[in-house]
């Protein structure tokens, strides 16, 4: 059996499942850097292949597209994949371990909100949506 085969068809279709939620994939430091170093907000889902991430996370992510308040933008890196993308990603989320799946939002360049993997695992999506709504009304117009 090819394992590789099989990690690359869940890494596609987990990239897919963002996109077409709404979420743009940074995939570069520098994309990175354009998304989160200047004015706004956006909320940053750092993908994963855990099971929590596509059973809890990635629905509760493509959920909160339709919230009445939103961030200016809406934004994925992938734990693991784009090692340096991830990596520029979490220099931004300071005072929080490296964590996926997980939720930031960053406004102005400034972390306001995580939701880190222990906040995700074992929990329901409707769990995680109610967090990320909470930090959407305070931070978002």
């Amino acid at each position: 059996m090819d394992f590789n085969f099989m990690i690359n068809d869940v890494v596609q279709t987990a990239r897919k499942e963002m996109e077409e939620a709404g979420y743009e994939s940074l995939s570069t430091p520098e994309e990175v850097e354009e998304a989160l170093g200047g004015e706004g907000t956006t909320l940053v889902m750092v993908n994963s292949v855990c099971g929590c991430a596509g059973g809890i996370a990635r629905p509760a992510a493509a959920y909160m597209r339709n919230y009445e308040k939103k961030p200016d933008r809406f934004v994925t890196v992938f734990a693991g994949q784009d090692k340096e993308a991830t990596e520029k990603a979490r220099s931004y989320f300071t005072g929080y371990p490296p964590s996926s799946p997980s939720f930031a939002l960053v406004k102005d360049g400034e972390i306001q909100k995580m939701v880190e993997r222990h906040e995700i695992e074992g929990h329901e999506p409707i769990e995680v949506v109610q967090q990320l709504e909470k930090a959407f009304d305070e931070y978002c117009n």
